[in-house]
């Protein structure tokens, strides 16, 4: 785990149930603290440091819609996951409405409550934890650079964070960006609000609008229950919708609506309700290539982008590549105990050389991998080679020949830093295969599939494997 186990409080007065999910909890690797009653789950809320609430809604004393208002006013970024009986959704449609992060109703399957949890935690932890800006010696969350494009990057966050403007982060996979919306969240006058993210490449089509803007009972087949979207969880506060070039037509409709009246309508329902939430979205897509192709909605484009943020992609900073491996050994090295290395300036140029098409989280995995290498020796050039070799990535000076490459893993494989050159160069060779193949298909999957002779499923399977984009499913 990168993070210590989550703390989670379980006020809940039935015994059975609240041993039960204590259980299963500390099972998933949560800390979890449990309360009988209302009153009490409050006073331990309040003076404790919990990343999420469970709450019952029928309790002893102060009820759990209660607990929900008087928590969420003294601490509004505390998430709080409802649980209710079927007859009681109505109850719990208030509860939302006051502060409540989302509810599960009885009976449910444990599944579903675990991936609420995850949810709840990871949104407070988004919350909670502070970006830090240019400083390599943060020891949380940090963006990491003193370069000129840095700078800008600083000095534009400080310019619009308190503003109340939409905002549009561009750049490549891996540059920032979800960074970048947390820090202008954090620096804006919506930071004791909620900060709700969600990528809108990683939710099927056909299950995003209820995602976004939530459902009725019946809307669609499996909708056994009112379902409140993650816009009305954000009230007040600040979305941010990651990946929104991916988003389909039909969605894209509903948000230029919302965007403009400040309402929206659940999926199936009639009632008109208003939204005070503050949009921030990123893309690394060329959205002005897919408005030419009809793929983005031009109304869209211009709601969105009234401040645009472009970041730069690590090969145009090299100059921050050293502080950001130091950064990364200091990260890692507390995390997994180990005393930090040093590292060869060899390495460090080595590392500057490279062109990184995954960008910062390309680096960082690298270094990860190397801290593990090391195991506190000196970190070197070939330490570095070995790591990029490992994970799939051609150095610059393997790319101008696959014999170069081979050779290269063979000498390292008879030195002993490796024992598999033969899956190294498969994996290498198959990565650049079906990487240029997604980039000539433009990101359509079926095209690609198609070239390559796989499934779709296949080359889905390759493409999250490889941490390369997934694109369109179609045209």
């Amino acid at each position: 785990m990168t993070n210590p186990p989550a703390k989670i409080l379980l006020v809940e007065d039935d015994l059975a149930i609240a041993t039960t999910l204590r259980r299963v909890l500390a099972d998933e690797g949560y800390e979890t603290v449990t309360e009988t009653t209302g009153d009490r789950g409050l006073v331990i809320a309040t003076r404790g440091a919990f990343d999420i609430v469970i709450t019952d809604l029928k309790l002893p004393g102060l009820s759990g819609l209660q607990l929900v208002r008087e928590l969420h006013s003294s601490h509004p970024r505390l998430p709080i996951l409802m649980m209710t009986a079927h007859g009681t959704t109505e109850t719990a449609i208030e509860a939302i409405q006051g502060g409540a992060f989302d509810y599960i109703v009885k009976p449910f399957e444990i599944s579903e409550l675990l991936r609420l949890v995850k949810q709840a935690v990871t949104a407070s932890r988004l919350m909670s934890e502070p970006v830090q800006l240019g400083d390599a010696r943060a020891t949380g969350d940090a963006i990491v650079g003193s370069s000129r494009a840095m700078q800008a990057i600083y000095k534009e966050i400080g310019r619009i964070a308190a503003k109340p403007v939409t905002v549009l982060i561009r750049g490549e996979t891996g540059t920032g960006k979800e960074l970048i919306a947390r820090a202008i969240y954090q620096y804006s006058d919506r930071a004791g609000s909620p900060f709700v993210a969600i990528n809108c490449a990683a939710i099927p089509e056909t299950l995003l609008e209820s995602e976004l803007f939530g459902h009725e009972r019946g809307a669609f087949t499996g909708a056994e229950a009112r379902r409140i979207g993650r816009f009305e969880q954000a009230s007040h506060g600040t979305i941010f919708l990651d990946e929104i070039g991916d988003m389909t037509p039909g969605t894209q409709v509903k948000l230029v609506r919302v965007l403009q009246e400040r309402t929206l309508q659940r999926l199936g329902g009639k009632e008109t309700i208003p939204v005070d939430v503050r949009v921030i979205a990123a893309t690394h897509r060329d959205l002005e290539a897919a408005i030419q192709q009809n793929q983005f909605r031009e109304d869209l484009y211009y709601r969105i982008s009234v401040v645009v943020l472009t970041l730069p992609p690590l090969r145009e900073r090299p100059e921050d590549i050293p502080a950001l491996a130091r950064f990364f050994l200091g990260k890692y090295a507390a995390e997994f105990k180990i005393p930090k290395p040093a590292i060869h300036a060899d390495a460090l140029s080595f590392l500057q050389a490279q062109p990184w098409p995954g960008n910062v989280r390309e680096l960082e995995n690298v270094i990860r991998k190397v801290l593990l290498q090391a195991r506190g020796y000196t970190i070197s050039a070939d330490f570095v080679k070995a790591a990029l070799a490992k994970a799939g990535h051609l150095p610059v000076t393997a790319e101008k020949s696959l014999d170069t490459y081979a050779e290269e893993l063979l000498g390292a494989a008879q030195r002993g830093e490796i024992s598999d050159a033969y899956a190294q160069l498969h994996e290498t060779a198959e990565r650049i295969l079906i990487g240029q193949a997604i980039e000539k298909a433009h990101g359509n999957q079926a095209q690609a599939a198609r070239w390559l002779g796989i499934s779709r499923l296949t080359l889905r399977e390759k493409l999250i494997h490889f941490g390369l984009h997934p694109g369109r499913e179609s045209d």
